[in-house]
């Protein structure tokens, strides 16, 4: 059997919704990071490439009609290469990497492209079709994230609680206070403002070249969501979401506009084109939960991908916990008897800093880790991601 090595990562910035990357159609910014793989590896035969899949959990605007694909031929791919999107909500891309590399495992593959996108910013209203002929009454549904079209079924089964809704049910059913969240959030904006001006992110963004309304262009070259606060001012936050609540927008993650996107291939077919591996992707695993408590979601998947591959979290020297809210990333982190100031948990801040686009986040998560692997010569990473709806899913990458 084929390993799977992870050879490039790269990605756009995050931009904030309504900022600067709104500006950028769906389908143009995911062939932003396609196109960066290929001239930041100029040997690449891209008509070798086998496969590329993109997460995206959207797909109701300029994203539909597989923005795979789009995203490919307007990267300057062959027409002969395959594309196929993914959508597994939050961790679209994560999937995406993994759908790749079993492609790579079974030996249905040599070479492909993963990675995801999300502008959240400009997901369409959308209105449905009337139900009678000449009806008189109409919706309108905004597709940027939660529930629409709801099936009366499901809600009666499992109710049809908000994001942060879910957040602020693990927080009253594991007591995890508002204190402890935003400690938790102000910990992720240090982390990520140090690792902006060190220069640690340099390594995986590729700029975005934008039109300003008088022409002008320019390029943006950082991450748009960071913001400089204190734990005084989190405190300040309402909860909006529940009277008397603990989740606020200062520890949940934000909405947010971007793409990535990572080159897998077996060791021949990477010494084929000129690439060095990076990391190797050990596995994948998957798993559902409530719906109400979705957060939860990487407990169960980590605990699957470690009994599958004979591990235990102690083992792993990084572990980036998609950061959907401060409660649920609590919740996790004690769930599976990890400290919540442990120092390998997103080294380099979360989403609650640097943002969450839907479809790009578990491609950025897996990237990053793989990055952090090499950079500090460590052995083994998680990258774990809750999912809307109830699921969760995580995925181990080694050295090389």
């Amino acid at each position: 059997m084929s390993e799977a090595f992870i050879c490039d990562y790269v990605r756009t910035p995050i931009g904030r919704f309504g900022g600067l990357l709104s500006v950028v159609r769906t389908d143009d910014l995911a062939a932003i990071p396609l196109k960066a793989l290929a001239e930041r590896n100029p040997e690449l035969r891209l008509d070798t490439v086998d496969e590329v899949c993109l997460g995206c959990a959207n797909q109701a605007g300029e994203d539909n009609r597989n923005v795979a694909r789009m995203a490919l031929l307007l990267a300057g791919f062959p027409h002969t290469v395959p594309a196929v999107t993914l959508n597994r909500l939050c961790g679209s891309g994560m999937d995406a990497v993994a759908y790749v590399a079993r492609q790579i495992l079974s030996g249905e593959a040599e070479l492909g492209v993963a990675g995801g996108v999300e502008s959240m910013s400009r997901a369409p209203f959308v209105i449905p079709k009337a139900g009678s002929a000449f009806s008189r009454s109409t919706e309108i549904h905004d597709t940027t994230i939660g529930w629409r079209f709801v099936n009366p079924l499901l809600k009666t089964r499992y109710g049809i609680d908000s994001m942060p809704e879910t957040a602020e049910n693990l927080a009253a059913d594991l007591r995890i206070d508002r204190d402890a969240q935003d400690l938790f959030a102000f910990g992720s904006q240090k982390k990520a403002a140090h690792a902006q001006s060190s220069g640690r992110f340099a390594a995986e963004i590729t700029p975005v070249t934008i039109t300003r309304p008088k022409g002008e262009s320019e390029a943006v070259t950082v991450d748009e969501h960071p913001r400089l606060t204190s734990l005084e001012k989190l405190a300040t936050l309402p909860t909006p979401f529940r009277q008397g609540g603990s989740v606020t927008a200062g520890n949940s993650s934000g909405v947010n506009d971007g793409a990535a996107a990572l080159l897998i291939a077996t060791e021949a077919a990477a010494a084929a084109n000129g690439l060095v591996p990076i990391a190797r992707i050990v596995g994948c695993a998957t798993t559902g939960c409530e719906p109400r408590i979705m957060g939860i979601g990487p407990v169960s998947a980590t605990r699957k991908l470690c009994a599958r591959h004979q591990l235990n979290v102690d083992d792993f020297s990084f572990i980036e916990l998609n950061e959907a809210f401060a409660s649920q990333c609590l919740a996790v982190l004690r769930t599976l008897g990890i400290e919540d100031s442990d120092p390998r948990v997103n080294p380099n801040g979360g989403a609650i800093a640097l943002g969450h686009p839907l479809g790009m986040s578990g491609a950025r998560i897996v990237g990053t880790a793989a990055l952090e692997l090499q950079l500090q010569q460590q052995q083994l990473a998680l990258a774990t991601m809750c999912v809307g709806v109830g699921q969760g899913i995580a995925m181990a990458v080694a050295t090389v």
